[in-house]
Formats: structure tokens, C-alpha cells, sequence
């Protein structure tokens, strides 16, 4: 199954993305799982977090050259808004 592209996304919270894809739908997207993992803990920095850009072409989310989330786990585990 494809996932939707990325077109959008900010910060909610210190934790949280708000993730609109180009199927019209959005999501919240928790990081809190993924920050004791050495790749994302400088992402407990909340300057660092809210710096997140969508990469171009829509397939992911990054902070850096180092740091970024696939449009595929972003859809499959973020929560529907309805």
C-alpha cells in the first residue's frame, strides 16, 4: 500500500506533529516513542522539534541531514483527525 504524500506539517505541542497529507486527510503524529532512540533525542530540544519541514516530494518529515520520519510511518501510526 502507498502512503499519501506529506504536504504539510507544524508542531502541536513539545511532542506532537500535525501531519496533512495530499489525500486531504491529517494526523497527529506522536514522537515521544521515538526519543530514546540516539537518532531522534536531540529532537527533545523543543527549538530543534519545531523546526521540522516537509522533505521535498512529500515522502517524509525532517529536522536535518540526520533526523527524519518516512510519509509511510507518518500515515500508518498517526492518529485521524477527524
Amino acid at each position: 500500500m502507498r502512503a499519501p504524500k506529506v504536504l504539510s506539517v507544524v508542531t502541536v505541542d513539545e511532542n506532537t506533529l500535525l501531519v496533512e497529507f495530499d489525500n486531504e486527510q491529517k494526523k497527529k503524529y506522536d514522537v515521544t516513542h521515538l526519543l530514546d532512540k540516539d537518532m531522534f533525542s536531540p529532537l527533545k530540544n523543543p527549538v530543534l522539534f519545531r523546526l521540522v519541514q516537509v522533505e521535498k516530494g512529500g515522502y517524509a518529515v525532517y529536522w536535518n541531514s540526520e533526523i527524519d520520519i518516512s510519509e509511510y510511518e507518518l500515515w500508518r501510526n498517526g492518529q485521524l483527525l477527524a
